[in-house]
């Protein structure tokens, strides 16, 4: 077997809901590569690694599995063997670690949710930039009661599943978690002491007589911050790129996705998930555990360091 550092693995995952990765399917991917593999299962019936035990060349591993099983509903992510384990760890809030839009949620309090909800569908897409849209969409909430933020948290947010486990997994195991969203800090606050980020970086309403005064503090966080903030945090620990991970679904996503040792674009608008080094479209959270190579058996969703 050569050295690891030629090495790629390939991961086969699917959501726990639907646990397609039977011993069968294992066998025929493992037979598309064309190649003896060393295989492992990570948790039955969800998650499974094909270790290739001679150098190959990724992008055509990549496609000789999606082609095999192109009919499963299996996540597949092809990566270096070495340093596959990450130690920071960036991601997205809306419509990743969480299942909503949360101004959309905001601005469906004023009956304008299909107005804004287009405009933020455009911005994702990449149709038009983020700082402008976020603009006019937070100048539409303008004298909307800031403590409908509480109910829309407690009543409308729900948190996407695999995310617990991911980031507190991920923290028992020594990385280091932020959350970084083109969102608000009102949000952005709860939401990342549930799942239990180490620490969050968002943008700020401006607040006026316990209203929203229709206007957020300039400068935007957007897809340049969240660049900004993978680089800064990676110097800070002083690691190489290789072992950082991000997460995202939108357009502002894509530059701190690309800059990622791995970068995963999750349940993403097509231009996002075609960018990105990887992309999960059938399972959940949990799968950015398994393609670092956990098991089962590590999933933690309570235990914080």
């Amino acid at each position: 077997m050569a050295s690891s550092s030629d090495l790629l693995v390939a991961t086969l995952v699917a959501n726990p809901l639907q646990p397609a990765v039977t011993d069968d399917i294992v066998a025929l991917a493992a037979r598309a590569l064309g190649q003896e593999t060393e295989r492992s299962v990570l948790a039955r019936g969800i998650a499974a690694d094909l270790v290739l035990t001679a150098p190959a060349d990724a992008r055509a591993v990549d496609a000789a599995l999606r082609e095999a099983l192109q009919d499963q509903p299996i996540d597949i992510v092809v990566q270096p063997l070495n340093h596959r384990r990450k130690r920071l760890f960036l991601a997205d809030m809306d419509s990743t670690m969480i299942e909503q839009e949360c101004i959309d949620e905001l601005a469906d309090y004023v009956g304008l949710k299909a107005e804004v909800s287009e405009i933020t569908e455009r911005a994702m897409r990449g149709e038009i930039a983020f700082e402008p849209a976020l603009r006019e969409r937070v100048a539409l909430l303008k004298d909307l009661p800031v403590g409908v933020v509480d109910e829309i948290i407690a009543s409308r947010i729900t948190l996407t599943p695999g995310g617990r486990a991911l980031v507190r997994t991920m923290r028992a195991n020594g990385a280091y978690t932020c959350l970084v969203s083109g969102g608000f800090t009102l949000f952005t606050g709860p939401v990342a002491a549930k799942i239990g980020f180490h620490e969050h970086r968002s943008n700020h309403l401006i607040v006026a007589g316990e209203r929203l005064a229709g206007q957020v503090e300039e400068p935007i966080l957007g897809r340049e911050a969240k660049l900004a903030t993978l680089v800064e945090l990676r110097d800070r620990f002083g690691l190489a790129p290789q072992e950082t991970m991000a997460v995202g679904d939108g357009a502002n996503d894509l530059a701190m996705l690309g800059e990622a040792g791995l970068g995963v674009a999750f349940r993403a608008k097509p231009a996002v998930a075609a960018a990105a080094h990887a992309r999960i479209d059938h399972a959940d959270l949990s799968a950015l555990l398994y393609v670092q190579g956990y098991g089962e058996a590590d999933l933690r969703t309570n235990e914080l360091r």
